[in-house]
């Protein structure tokens, strides 16, 4: 408990600033203004919320001035609503790889959980049903559009699904974000998609593509080939395929090489040589993913 006396304040100076008779000189740069000239305390007296006109507004004694007018929100900043479809109770979300789940740690518990979901999805319907895989990768980039392995996966179902110019979309934001340059193969084949082949050439010349890894850079000659046959190129399309890869017999995806080379001479008119390749992809395409075998026959 405090047991000092009160002070005395009768001695202490006034703490009132001085009156306008102070014989104190005004100084600074409004000295020879009138205190009426003045704008009030804190701005201009035409500033919104200036306390004036009070009638109109707030009380005079409301050191927050008036009220300013309501302003109508900017309808093209506010978040558009999707379609988000349903979602299978027994997806859990859990059944991605532990890699991509920890790329979701970011975000809340909750929508980590919707994105995770949906991401599953999108791997569920992406071969039996691409539109449907496809309004899950827009809900999912709707949910956390800032994650590459999300703009990524919309960005791939997508494509599966034909829209080119929305995967295109998908897979650079991917890009920016990551960095990552394995969605480049697929990123030039939009570009064919929406019948842009020299962008296509353009991406396949691009110094991203000495970082591929050997399985992107085989896919990037493929889509390259595709563009110069798109040109009326044929015989350059051959050429484009021509690599020593095409000796390759083990890897996965020397069957896609074999079959595009094939194709690309019968295409060329090169029909016997044609053949013999397409019979050399029938020798390796043990699961009979493409129609070699038939073409060898022909």
């Amino acid at each position: 408990m405090d047991d000092r006396k009160p002070r005395d304040n009768s001695s202490r100076p006034s703490s009132r600033p001085p009156s306008s008779s102070s014989s104190r000189p005004s100084s600074g740069p409004n000295k020879d203004r009138r205190r009426e000239d003045l704008p009030a305390r804190g701005g201009s007296s035409d500033r919104r919320g200036a306390t004036r006109n009070v009638s109109t507004g707030r009380e005079a004694s409301d050191p927050r001035g008036f009220r300013a007018t309501p302003m109508e929100r900017d309808q093209s900043r506010i978040r558009p609503r999707i379609f988000e479809p349903d979602i299978p109770e027994e997806v859990t979300g859990e059944e991605l790889e532990k890699s991509v789940r920890a790329e979701l740690l970011s975000l809340s518990a909750e929508n980590a959980k919707v994105v995770a979901r949906h991401l599953v999805c999108i791997n569920i319907h992406m071969d039996s049903d691409p539109e449907l895989a496809h309004k899950h990768g827009i809900a999912a980039a709707h949910h956390a559009g800032r994650l590459a392995v999300v703009r990524e996966s919309a960005g791939y179902a997508a494509y599966r699904a034909g829209y080119y110019e929305i995967a295109l979309k998908e897979l650079r934001a991917a890009h920016r974000i990551s960095g990552d340059v394995s969605m480049w193969p697929v990123m030039a084949d939009c570009e064919r998609g929406m019948g842009r082949p020299l962008k296509a050439l353009n991406l396949a010349g691009s110094d991203e593509v000495r970082r591929l890894a050997k399985p992107e850079e085989i896919e990037m000659r493929i889509v390259a080939s595709g563009a110069r046959r798109d040109l009326g190129e044929l015989d350059a399309a051959v050429i484009t395929l021509t690599c020593k890869e095409l000796k390759t017999e083990t890897e996965e995806w020397a069957v896609r090489l074999r079959y595009a080379y094939a194709d690309a001479l019968a295409t060329a008119g090169r029909g016997d040589e044609a053949r013999e390749w397409f019979a050399k992809c029938a020798e390796i395409d043990h699961d009979e993913t493409t129609d070699a075998d038939e073409r060898a026959r022909r």
